[in-house]
């Protein structure tokens, strides 16, 4: 009697919590000809940073398949064959036309939507819908999630934050529609809580992630599903199986440890950041990746994006030794004091992509990495923090897109090509049956 393939959708359950699984061998067709065929979904990542970056230490000397890595993207190294530069790549709609200054809160709000928002703090803001929802209204029937949103800073809907244009614009880039931001979680209990949880439990418990240290570890929760499930896997499945519990465990339990480290003298909690927010800035990026790789690794969701900060940010990095803010200090004037720290803070940025690529890489899946199977863009709105300016920006792509990219390369483009064409060829190969998207011209090449 053949087997019966696992429900794709099969979780572990326990009270208040519902684990969902990473792709198992038991999930694939029992057919081998059938099994071969299968293909790993489609995933995009959205990774934005503020205020461009050093350009003359991101852009590499050479062209091709064997360009150096330039210093910003030295940390890369190890990720070095899914790693293309894309050069020369230009966001239109982050420009002035006519509206004077606002290049932060511009570049922000059309880095995935290629549009030119209208100049406004008031209420009527208008954008246009960015590529991450159109790829989840394509995809996101198949996960819990279409989409999940995260970043390290929260997000603001209101209020002027930028030379007359709305907060709305530098502290959100995934836009549902016209006038309709998708704000960032920031907490990385509650979206834990979310990818774990029950919707009952989510619900009744809004606090759920700030009492982690007062309930069952979710995985205790679901114990006896895992061991019942665990009983009718083959070795390979089991191993994954293990590999996934022991991260969804280990972050958990660092989730827990962090809360404990936020409360100060007297049991007074630290209010110097919201609660359930770790107060190292390093700590909270990376349980925040561990939760972006935690979400696409038990595909809750195929669409993701993760603002390291709100355009035009001016948080110092003491912890690199720079104290002077971000957005300041991108205001260098070619002093080479300020651009050497401007390098400095892109560099610590491009430390924790890789901590996150780390994650990833580590995944099999039907013989792949994740790394293989996703499409990853990490990047800014902004090319010179000092000039304002939007064309040649600093955009890399990363993954093999299911085999779409045969080599990782240098590429580069004639000035005022658009970055939406780069978006236009990731909805393509994800299946998204669409001519146009933003501004763009055409499909980019990456042959």
């Amino acid at each position: 009697m053949k087997r019966q393939p696992l429900d794709r959708r099969t979780v572990l359950r326990g009270i208040g919590t519902a684990i969902s699984l990473p792709m198992l061998e038991a999930m694939l067709p029992t057919s081998r000809a059938m099994a071969a065929s299968a293909k790993a979904p489609a995933r995009m990542l959205f990774l934005m940073v503020p205020n461009g970056a050093h350009m003359p230490a991101w852009t590499p000397k050479s062209t091709g398949v064997n360009y150096e890595l330039p210093p910003i993207l030295e940390p890369l190294a190890k990720h070095r064959d899914h790693v293309s530069v894309l050069s020369g790549l230009t966001l239109d709609g982050a420009r002035p036309h006519e509206d004077g200054a606002g290049d932060h809160a511009r570049s922000g709000a059309s880095f995935l939507t290629g549009s030119h928002p209208k100049k406004t703090d008031g209420a009527d803001i208008k954008n246009d819908v960015s590529v991450d929802q159109v790829a989840a209204e394509f995809l996101g029937k198949e996960t819990k999630f279409a989409s999940l949103q995260l970043g390290l800073q929260g997000s603001a809907q209101s209020g002027g934050c930028d030379s007359g244009y709305s907060c709305a614009y530098s502290s959100n880039v995934s836009w549902r529609s016209e006038t309709s931001p998708l704000p960032n979680e920031t907490d990385p209990g509650a979206v834990f809580d979310r990818l774990f949880g029950t919707p009952e439990k989510v619900s009744n418990n809004p606090n759920a992630s700030r009492q982690s240290q007062k309930r069952k570890s979710v995985l205790d929760l679901a114990l006896d599903d895992a061991k019942s499930l665990q009983s009718k896997l083959g070795a390979a499945d089991k191993r994954k199986l293990d590999e996934y519990l022991y991260a969804v465990r280990d972050v958990e339990n660092r989730l827990v440890n962090g809360n404990r480290l936020r409360i100060g003298e007297n049991g007074v909690p630290n209010v110097s950041r919201p609660a359930g927010i770790p107060k190292d800035w390093s700590e909270h990026c990376k349980l925040m990746m561990d939760m972006a790789a935690l979400a696409i690794r038990a595909d809750a969701t195929r669409i993701l994006t993760f603002m390291i900060a709100r355009e035009g940010d001016n948080d110092p990095y003491p912890q690199i030794a720079v104290p002077e803010g971000h957005h300041d200090l991108s205001h260098h004037g070619k002093n080479a004091e300020k651009q050497e720290k401007i390098q400095k803070i892109n560099t610590y940025h491009v430390q924790h992509l890789a901590y996150l690529l780390d994650n990833l890489a580590e995944v099999d899946e039907a013989g792949q990495s994740f790394l293989d199977t996703s499409m990853i863009v990490y990047g800014s709105g902004i090319s010179d923090g000092d000039r304002h300016n939007h064309e040649d920006l600093p955009i890399l792509l990363i993954g093999k897109g299911g085999g779409a990219i045969k080599k990782a390369a240098h590429r580069t483009y004639p000035i005022d090509t658009p970055l939406c064409n780069l978006y236009l060829w990731m909805l393509k190969q994800a299946g998204v049956h669409t001519n146009r998207f933003g501004d763009s011209t055409g499909v980019l090449d990456l042959s």
